[in-house]
């Protein structure tokens, strides 16, 4: 962009933004203009697009493609993301970021967390769960969210951040950190060491002829991993649409350059219970607070409504597998002291 045309498009994108808080008509207005332009520039768009999220795919053959088998609430996991969010953090606003079609949002609203959703994708806005209809909207953190400054609660981003180059990270980063006035919890795709639970690994993110090489490295490589390196899917596209892969160590430091402190003890008490629900392997953790709110508390909801919630969501029977158990275990054994 020419440095004369781009002092008026920054104040020109500032003009619509503040319309687009003050009056949701205007945003509304936006958001179909913004939608129909991406379409005729791009009508062959495919990306996040009803086929990723499983629109005539058979469910037991995903023939190494990205993308879900199916999506629904279960296969997503979003009761437990949303169970746990609730049960850890005295929050009554959040906002989850990549929401895709909205399942989080609909779990914690029914648990009482006035809570919203934003997603890249226009498929699954369009196709939002129906408790969360009307509360998500097509929204890019590499362009700004339509959300006040300080204006939430809790920010959740689970399984998003690494959708983005690690050129964008910071910027993104820097966003979570400017609408959230309180706790950031995300999942995000990581290797090496861990001081608050078990530490991540390559395999599935790194080409498998290329593993070696980077366990070669050692712990104190951070990353990220080149993009010639990433594991590919069927299509030769990195799986899953993930673009950046990268260390705890070097995702924690983004975070602190936005200023976000990482919640030491809240991750140690939440690992436990990720092992009892099943989640070890799939999701590396990360809980960071803003530096003027302390960690959350224990014992945020009553132990009541607590058992009730489980039950509700049918997470109360679910058993954790004793690899897992073991990996907390031994994780919380050899953690260093709190930071």
């Amino acid at each position: 962009m020419s440095t004369r045309v781009r002092p008026a498009v920054e104040a020109a994108r500032r003009r619509l933004r503040e319309a687009a808080l003050r009056r949701p008509r205007v945003r509304r207005v936006l958001e179909l203009a913004d939608r129909e332009l991406r379409r005729a520039l791009d009508p062959d768009v495919t990306v996040y697009d009803g086929a990723y999220f499983g629109l005539g795919r058979n469910p037991v053959d995903r023939a190494f493609l990205s993308g879900y088998e199916r999506y629904d609430r279960d296969t997503s996991n979003a009761n437990a993301a949303a169970y746990l969010a609730w049960r850890t953090f005295p929050a009554a606003t959040a906002l989850d970021v990549g929401c895709a079609t909205g399942f989080v949002v609909e779990a914690l609203r029914e648990l009482g967390v006035d809570a919203a959703g934003v997603d890249i994708s226009q498929y699954a806005i369009d196709h939002a769960a129906q408790g969360a209809r009307g509360h998500v909207r097509r929204g890019d953190l590499r362009e700004g969210l339509p959300w006040r400054d300080r204006s939430v609660d809790l920010v959740t981003a689970l399984e998003t951040l690494e959708h983005l180059e690690p050129a964008e990270v910071p910027g993104a980063v820097a966003e979570i950190a400017r609408v959230a006035d309180g706790w950031v919890l995300c999942t995000i795709p990581s290797f090496g060491p861990n001081r608050n639970g078990p530490g991540g690994w390559y395999q599935v993110k790194v080409r498998d002829e290329r593993v070696g090489y980077y366990e070669s490295l050692g712990p104190g490589y951070e990353g990220p991993i080149p993009y010639g390196d990433l594991y590919r899917d069927g299509r030769g596209e990195p799986v899953e649409g993930h673009l950046t892969v990268a260390s705890f160590g070097w995702w924690e430091q983004r975070f602190a350059d936005a200023g976000l402190l990482r919640c030491d003890a809240t991750e140690r008490r939440l690992h436990p219970e990720l092992a009892r629900l099943g989640l070890t392997k799939f999701w590396n953790l990360y809980v960071f607070r803003q530096p003027w709110v302390d960690e959350p508390p224990r014992d945020v909801r009553p132990a009541r409504v607590v058992a009730d919630v489980l039950e509700r969501f049918g997470l109360r029977d679910r058993t954790a597998d004793p690899e897992d158990e073991a990996a907390v275990t031994r994780a919380l054994a050899e953690a260093p002291p709190p930071a």
